[in-house]
């Protein structure tokens, strides 16, 4: 009986500890397929170019105004979004936006005008300043420290996931269901999608997360020098990145006489690459605390591989392995990049610290379009490749100095995890 009764008292924290691995597993999935959605829909207007310029008599500098209108919407409600996030619950803010991105999806498809565009445009960025304050709040806040680089890592490949599939779901949606249909049907997903993380339930992240060890942490000034730099960081990865991306293919048939397909296929291995480069990088995250290094090493690598590309006339096959190694490598930066913000994030303020640095993506997408396409403009197609090169060393350089940030952080911490759960 007393064998029983032991072995029965040795269960019970096994299946504590079993059933708090369920859940954050259950939780990760979740915040995972949110951030699909986001992906998915940040492609579902461009994908639609072609059926909105014919429907809306409209050309594409007005078309492209639509997007300009979403990242700087995006770029000017990540950080208040943020605060929201830490105030009255990530979980509710993650929600709502879902909810809003797919419904502005949905009546652009019933009421198609030029003038629902932009209001639709309005919306998604409002909805895709979302994703990364409430996503990386709750992430932070509930899954294991030891795998906190791997569940980062997990959904940022989401992420990408959500926008390489998306052109072909579009495409497919357009052949069965016309562009008005695709509309609609693309933006149900997120109500969808905000319906079953409901039935899931998902856990919060707030203000109540300062609470360490049952004592309220001291409010701590989120607008540091380490995130201020870390804003400016994420800003020089999208300009290093977002050249190559948008204007790779268009460069490399004007530039270096490849073919629409084989430009594509060089394209395709720069993004599918990025794509496993982000699941190793989680590996990776987890087994160093020195992110910053990371992240600087594989971007002077990177850095010489893309001074290659625009330097060298390539034949197809070694251009496809450098634009891979390229894209695998830029894929490896991310978890150590978010850890990198994790790191420098007081206690309970993730989703402020996440909504501030990841302006600096918004504004890099603001400045790309204009800069590569004036560089295009110019005639100069090797300069998409030479000036991403520019910015990835300004990256290196840059990485180099947030080294400092996490240390001084953990070190304050005394090694304690800042957030609950983690």
């Amino acid at each position: 009986m007393a064998d029983v009764l032991a072995a029965s008292q040795q269960a019970k924290p096994q299946a504590k500890a079993q059933a708090k691995t369920d859940e954050s597993l259950r939780t990760l999935a979740a915040i995972s397929t949110a951030h699909w959605v986001s992906h998915f829909h940040i492609f579902v207007l461009p994908m639609l170019f072609p059926f909105l310029k014919q429907q809306l008599g409209v050309g594409y500098i007005e078309l492209g105004f639509a997007l300009t209108v979403f990242a700087v919407t995006s770029g000017l409600t990540q950080a208040p979004i943020g605060y929201l996030a830490d105030h009255i619950g990530a979980r509710k803010i993650l929600l709502i936006g879902l909810t809003v991105g797919g419904l502005a999806l949905i009546m652009l498809g019933l009421h198609l005008s030029y003038a629902w565009l932009i209001a639709s445009a309005v919306l998604l960025g409002l909805a895709n300043s979302v994703y990364h304050p409430a996503n990386y709040a709750i992430l932070s806040a509930h899954m294991n420290g030891a795998r906190m680089g791997r569940a980062f890592s997990i959904h940022s490949f989401a992420g990408f996931l959500g926008g390489a599939v998306a052109p072909a779901i579009i495409a497919a949606l357009v052949a069965m269901t016309g562009g008005l249909g695709a509309l609609i049907i693309a933006g149900a997903v997120g109500p969808l999608v905000a319906l079953l993380l409901l039935v899931v339930g998902i856990p919060d992240a707030s203000a109540a997360d300062r609470q360490i060890e049952g004592t309220q942490a001291p409010r701590q000034n989120v607008i540091t020098p380490a995130l201020i730099v870390l804003t400016i960081f994420f800003m020089l990865l999208s300009l290093s990145s977002a050249g190559i991306s948008n204007f790779g293919v268009v460069a490399l048939m004007s530039g270096y006489g490849a073919s629409f397909s084989n430009a594509n296929i060089a394209l395709t291995a720069y993004l599918g690459a990025s794509a496993i480069g982000v699941l190793a990088g989680g590996f990776l995250a987890d087994h160093t605390q020195r992110h910053g290094r990371v992240a600087s090493g594989c971007f002077a690598i990177n850095a010489v591989i893309v001074t290659v590309i625009a330097t060298i006339d390539l034949p197809l096959p070694l251009l496809m392995a450098a634009m891979a190694s390229a894209g695998f490598l830029g894929g490896v930066i991310a978890p150590s990049r978010d850890m990198l913000v994790r790191n420098a994030a007081p206690a309970g303020a993730a989703g402020r610290a996440f909504g501030i640095v990841s302006t600096g993506f918004n504004v890099g997408g603001i400045i790309s379009p204009l800069l590569f396409g004036w560089i295009m403009d110019q005639n100069l197609p090797h300069w998409v490749f030479g000036t991403s090169v520019v910015f990835m060393v300004l990256t290196v350089l840059l990485a180099l100095v947030t080294e400092r940030g996490p240390q001084d952080s953990s070190a304050a911490t005394d090694g304690k995890p800042a957030y609950p759960g983690a």
